[in-house]
């Protein structure tokens, strides 16, 4: 949460108490302690040597104290928006492990006017069961309308549960009856590429989950004692080894457990050796399974890089999904009549996944990579070929085409209606009286060739 700061608690000499309870609110919230923190004998005895006027505020006080915070930055935010045009949406629900309960959140990012792309969390908050798609989408939307944005929005992000797919459905009518969404809708539902990935890999990963079950004991086994990694440290410095450490894995992240299992290749030649010194290694992999897990590696590894780079939150990430999953489309073409049967059976799983969701052009994936200076139409002459084939490549290059040519139209068109409300009345009844006194038909060569130019300027990209 951003928080402002304004005029210090002590003023002239005097103290604000009031002031001083803001300030505190906003550590609580903004490092996310603990209502209970301000009831803390040490917490108290500073504030009260640095500012004897201070007095002792009790956890409900502090709770009401970040309430009026928060309503005050909500008023804050609720202005901000209220000049922002369009703005994206992603959401999400989870399971909470501890509590077993499900909440869901709402985000919504925009760019403001010096181009930064900024992000804020609308609604977080507990959805009971059933948890249908329009119980999702009527969430959402009360959501929007709480804060007035409900005819701002451009895009949803979300996974690819099929209650998501009902709750879009929903959204999309919606939202139709403004008819504020671009391209008719056609840009509004955003599938999580990420999501796609995860899944993509699961495939994968499911057919070794026994060897991953030994290595992931392997590792436990060997950190768990001091002794034995001094055994095993022995042992990769008589190989000449230059890697060191042993790591674990994240078991709900994909990409935590490649790490897993490619550290644990490094010392392929090291766990032979320790089983020989320790009767009590009952886990460690055997040949053929450090074959498997080799042949695997080397196909996430791509998997892994492409995550990383579209996961990117310090740079624009959106102009490179189409080069990544191209790279992706062509490892799975290439493997998916592999000499080796093991390497076969998880690429196909792999690929049947990707062409369930990216079997259909992704308007969204292809139009931001065109609008990429570097890029341009030349990326889909490139990428296309690749992922779809040259029977179909033509026919979705044209719906690319014609998506960039209604975006532009919509866009001259909302641009000429913001300039014609900010325009001062005596212009607006000048241009008033010299389109009434030309003829039609020099007015209609007026805008055509208007229409042509826009036409050009988009043939250009």
């Amino acid at each position: 949460m951003a928080v402002g700061s304004s005029l210090p608690p002590l003023i002239g000499g005097r103290f604000e108490m009031a002031r001083m309870r803001e300030l505190v609110a906003q550590w609580v919230l903004m490092h996310e302690h603990p209502f209970r923190v301000v009831e803390q004998e040490g917490f108290n005895n500073l504030l009260k040597y640095v500012t004897p006027g201070w007095e002792k505020i009790s956890r409900f006080t502090s709770k009401n104290d970040c309430m009026k915070v928060y309503e005050m930055e909500k008023k804050r935010l609720k202005a901000v928006l209220k000049n922002i045009d369009r703005i994206s949406l992603t959401t999400d629900l989870w399971n909470s492990s501890n509590q077993k309960l499900e909440y869901m959140v709402v985000m919504e990012h925009w760019i403001d006017t010096n181009w930064r792309l900024n992000k804020r969390v609308l609604s977080f908050v507990r959805l009971p069961p059933p948890r249908s798609g329009v119980q999702i989408a009527d969430h959402i939307f009360n959501c929007l309308q709480e804060w007035g944005i409900e005819n701002k929005i451009f895009t949803i992000s979300i996974n690819n549960a099929s209650t998501n797919d009902l709750a879009i459905k929903v959204l999309k009518e919606n939202f139709s009856i403004t008819k504020k969404l671009l391209c008719g809708g056609k840009l509004f539902h955003v599938r999580c590429c990420t999501h796609i990935l995860n899944i993509m890999v699961q495939d994968g990963l499911n057919q070794i989950r026994y060897i991953i079950k030994d290595v992931r004991d392997s590792v436990y086994y060997i950190n768990q004692s001091e002794i034995r990694l001094q055994i095993f440290s022995k042992i990769v410095q008589q190989l000449q080894l230059p890697h060191r450490m042993l790591i674990l894995d994240c078991k709900t992240r994909w990409n935590s457990t490649y790490e897993l299992l490619a550290t644990a290749l490094k010392f392929q030649r090291v766990f032979p050796r320790y089983f020989e010194k320790d009767q009590h290694f009952t886990s460690c992999p055997l040949d053929e399974d450090w074959d498997k897990m080799q042949r695997v590696c080397e196909i996430l590894k791509v998997f892994n890089v492409t995550t990383n780079i579209i996961s990117g939150s310090k740079y624009p990430t959106s102009n490179r999904f189409l080069a990544e999953l191209c790279k992706v489309k062509v490892l799975l073409d290439k493997h998916v009549e592999d000499e080796n049967e093991f390497v076969r059976t998880i690429v196909r799983k792999m690929k049947g996944k990707f062409d369930k969701y990216w079997g259909d052009c992704n308007l969204l994936i292809a139009i931001v990579a065109v609008l990429d200076p570097m890029c341009k139409m030349r990326v889909l002459d490139y990428a296309f070929p690749k992922i779809y084939g040259n029977l179909e490549a033509w026919v979705h290059y044209t719906t690319v085409r014609d998506a960039l040519y209604e975006l532009y139209r919509e866009y001259m068109a909302n641009s000429q209606s913001s300039a014609d409300q900010h325009m001062p009345a005596t212009r607006q009844d000048r241009r008033s009286e010299s389109e009434s006194g030309s003829g039609s038909g020099s007015g209609s060569r007026s805008r055509s060739g208007t229409n042509a130019d826009d036409d050009s300027s988009v043939g250009r990209l």
